[in-house]
């Protein structure tokens, strides 16, 4: 072993020294104050004399505020492989100085990016929106500022992520939405190393922003995941997370929650209604404290939405309102009945009330909405409508009227004949 000082090494008035040993097979290390720090620094995080690859000399070099440490291409042993030089334990020379101790930093710290720019996360409230339903009971448990996740269900378009948005807008209480795809894995919830200013680090994911902001964390279309959603499990305990690629455990401040929407109950869409659902796993459902099951509204919760709509978009009209509601309200008790394959949701109808607002026309608004869906449920819905509402009349050019659509005589108010 060869022992090699650096006779350039920084000494207080008097003379103070500190000495290192550098053991390496075959080879002399001559270690400058700055390769001292980084030496430091990487036993610190890794262990004295440990193997390193480049990721780790890079975060120990961020770490220890040095530029990434070229010469320790010196100490290679194999492929992306290189030998941290040992440090013995230091000798001190001194007279009648008492050494300074350096200050101590953080190590974790160091690779973490500042979370996001603060800003406020409180949902905007929406104009003309009518508490239904649910909305009394999940407020509750929202105000309580208690750990209770929630499982809403129900079919599209019927108002579950606007309910949980607008309660949290009402209390004043900051949301975080997250969206989930078949795509979404643990970096994107929890985080993950990202180039920031020019330097690695360590950025937070939307769950992490959402424990350390003591908010709610929406996780909508929950149903839309696949097995990496059980990167969540300590999290939907309430417990916290320990984040594996910085060594730092995170827990959540008070009032942090978790909701998720769905279409289904996690158990996939056997009538393959929401095509791309998924079959979660029953341990993560299980940690759902409560399960809301979110209908359609009733009639008349229903025409104060729609009338709501109306003054959002400056065109009231209270008559085509009610004709609407006991239009959709026809077509989805044809639908739980098995006559029909689609549904006009709340969603279609705000859709329609929009359309309205722009072409000032009824059949217009409601031919356009309607295109959507195959020509037959396109054709029985308008003609539907014709017999809800007397005074208006479909165009000739969207095809309720072919000489060949004998069905149509079949459609009444009361219920939706068809011949699919």
């Amino acid at each position: 072993m060869k022992i090699v000082l650096d006779n350039t090494l920084p000494m207080c008035d008097n003379k103070i020294m500190m000495m290192k040993t550098v053991k390496e097979n075959d080879m002399t290390i001559k270690l400058t104050p700055r390769k001292k720090i980084f030496v430091t620094a990487a036993a610190e995080m890794f262990g004295n004399g440990s193997v390193l690859n480049k990721d780790q000399i890079r975060i120990a070099a961020d770490k220890a505020g040095v530029p990434y440490p070229s010469w320790m291409s010196r100490t290679k042993i194999g492929y992306n492989k290189h030998k941290l030089p040992e440090l013995d334990v230091p000798a001190f020379i001194a007279n009648t100085v008492t050494a300074v101790e350096a200050p101590v930093v953080d190590t974790v710290m160091n690779l973490v990016a500042s979370n996001m720019e603060k800003q406020n996360l409180v949902p905007a409230s929406f104009e003309g929106f009518v508490p239904w339903g649910n909305y009394a009971n999940l407020k509750k448990i929202v105000k309580s500022g208690m750990f209770y996740p929630i499982f809403i269900t129900g079919l599209s378009g019927n108002g579950k992520t606007l309910m949980v948005e607008q309660l949290h807008a009402e209390l004043g209480k900051e949301l975080i939405r997250l969206n989930i795809t078949i795509e979404t894995d643990e970096d994107d919830l929890l985080g993950g190393f990202r180039l920031v200013n020019g330097e690695t680090k360590f950025v937070p994911g939307p769950v992490i922003e959402a424990m350390e902001r003591g908010c709610t964390l929406l996780l909508d279309e929950c149903d839309l995941g696949s097995n990496k959603m059980m990167a969540l499990q300590p999290v939907l305990e309430g417990k916290g997370v320990f984040l594996k690629k910085v060594n730092k455990w995170i827990t959540p401040k008070d009032g942090f929650n978790v909701i998720a929407t769905a279409n289904t109950k996690g158990k996939g869409s056997e009538d393959g209604r929401f095509i791309g659902t998924n079959i979660l796993n029953e341990a993560f459902l299980e940690r759902f404290a409560i399960t809301v099951e979110q209908p359609y509204p009733t009639a008349a919760v229903e025409k104060k939405i729609i009338i709501g709509s109306m003054k959002k978009y400056g065109e009231v009209d209270e008559t085509f309102a009610t004709n609407l509601v006991t239009w959709a309200e026809v077509i989805r008790k044809t639908f739980y009945d098995g006559g029909v394959d689609e549904i006009i949701s709340t969603r279609r109808l705000d859709h329609i009330v929009k359309a309205f607002t722009i072409f000032k026309d009824k059949m217009t608004a409601i031919e356009m909405c309607v295109a959507r869906f195959d020509e037959d449920t396109k054709i029985s819905f308008i003609d539907l409508y014709t017999k809800v509402d007397a005074d208006v009349k479909a165009s000739k050019d969207f095809g309720v009227f072919k000489e060949d659509s004998q069905e149509n005589e079949e459609i009444d108010v009361d219920g939706v004949e068809n011949n699919y």
